[in-house]
């Protein structure tokens, strides 16, 4: 009777015996990258995210207001300031 420690010419279970944890490697692997790639993608900090603006904010309205021409560029940078100044905008200029 051949068990596994005395296959072939009694010289042990051979290389193929790292297939298995090969496969193994494999599969662990995969499903950390597909984690990776799919669940744990939105909770890290993404640089190539847009910054969370609140788009009911005021400066938020005010830059919408500008973009589509309901004011012009000095009225803009008029009320920008006011805002800034009301909200305490950190990091300096707008």
């Amino acid at each position: 009777m051949q068990t596994l420690a005395n296959f072939g010419d009694g010289g042990g279970p051979g290389p193929w015996i790292l297939l298995f944890p090969v496969i193994w490697a494999l599969v662990i692997g995969g499903g950390v990258a597909l984690l990776r790639r799919t669940v744990w993608r939105g909770r890290r900090n993404n640089p190539w995210r847009q910054p969370t603006v609140e788009n009911d904010s005021p400066i938020a309205v005010l830059g919408h207001r500008f973009a589509s021409g309901e004011i012009d560029e000095d009225e803009y940078w008029r009320r920008l300031s006011v805002l800034n100044e009301e909200f305490g905008r950190k990091g300096g200029t707008a």
